[in-house]
């Protein structure tokens, strides 16, 4: 009978061990806005994007036909940037965007409802609206390099791929045609754009334009993750940019003539957030979050989501701030979640 005895406590200690240790690696995701979108009077979806300004930390956030929110303390509190702003509502990640050469205080919005692209000199302080023709689309690229912002690409929301175009700041858009996914703009004339997957085109390519949309032409035997969405935004960084593919990692660093891959990488959703240098990644894949510190040479072990965020897909953004060292993530309609890691 002792010896039984000491068996179930063996056993039931063994237990209370492994309980401890699962709840030890399970990341302190917190849930920092609760109630105060509805506070802020938001529309039916309460929170729908998050951008964060990774040379000052300062994290932006969408509330549903309200506007655009900053904090400046890592999340504690939050606050209107203008009195007079663009209003509706986001979707996926990537329809918010800061600019991603540094060189500016430049931002640009790209509502689903709502108002039109609407793009801000100041950090938001003020906004000037293009035509009403790119008020109802997924996604939108914009020329960084020009100060007047004169090509910009759009793609119309439920209408077939339909790639939107404009050589005069948004003034006027012209129809590319359909059958297009997300893509990026270099300069005034040239930009890449994914093909949408489609029943005739199971592996769509990338194709690249040097005559500002004009003509296009083959340019990577690639599939970005998602292409049709407005997750699978290729990102901007020093000079490269990088895109995720079905089961990789790839950059140009000569405006989309050329590809390479990075690494494989399987399951990806969304990225990649750069973090303290061009080597740090983070990249969004269902698994859960992966980091790399080596360019994609290795990948640690992912980072669960947070459990209330009820999995994830393809309206589940995901930010980091190198400031405070913290990873955001989100769902349209969900509270923001921080992990701090330090």
């Amino acid at each position: 009978m002792p010896r039984f005895r000491s068996l179930l406590t063996l056993v039931a200690t063994a237990l209370m061990l492994a309980g401890t240790a699962s709840a030890a690696d399970e990341p302190a995701w917190q849930g920092i806005l609760g109630d105060f979108p509805k506070t802020e009077k938001a529309g039916p979806f309460n929170l729908c994007g998050i951008c964060v300004d990774h040379a000052s930390g300062d994290v932006f956030i969408n509330i549903s036909d309200k506007g655009f929110y900053r904090s400046s303390d890592a999340g504690k509190s939050f606050k209107r940037i203008s009195d007079t702003q663009p209003k509706g509502r986001t979707e996926e990640p990537g329809c918010f965007l800061i600019d991603p050469t540094g060189k500016s205080k430049k931002m640009v919005s790209a509502l689903v409802y709502g108002s039109p692209i609407s793009v801000s000199s100041d950090g938001g302080a003020t906004w000037k609206m293009m035509d009403g023709k790119s008020a109802h689309v997924d996604w939108c690229a914009v020329d960084w390099t020009d100060p007047d912002m004169k090509f910009v690409l759009a793609l119309a929301h439920e209408k077939g791929g339909l790639l939107l175009a404009s050589t005069d700041g948004g003034k006027t858009f012209t129809e590319v045609g359909k059958g297009y996914g997300t893509g990026w703009i270099f300069d005034g004339q040239t930009a890449v754009v994914a093909e949408a997957k489609t029943k005739d085109r199971p592996k769509p390519n990338l194709v690249r334009t040097t005559d500002a949309g004009k003509t296009w032409k083959p340019c990577g035997d690639y599939s970005p993750v998602g292409a049709s969405s407005a997750q699978a935004l290729p990102k901007w960084h020093d000079g490269m940019l990088y895109w995720l593919v079905d089961g990789a990692l790839i950059a140009t660093a000569d405006k989309g003539e050329t590809w390479k891959k990075i690494c494989d990488l399987k399951d990806g959703r969304y990225g990649p957030i750069f973090g303290k240098d061009a080597k740090h990644m983070f990249v969004l894949t269902q698994a859960g979050i992966v980091e790399t510190t080596d360019g994609g040479a290795s990948w640690g072990k992912p980072i669960a989501a947070p459990k209330d965020l009820k999995g994830i897909g393809g309206l589940t953004w995901l930010e980091y701030d190198p400031k405070s060292d913290s990873l955001y993530i989100m769902k349209m309609n969900s509270d923001l979640y921080k992990l701090a890691r330090k």
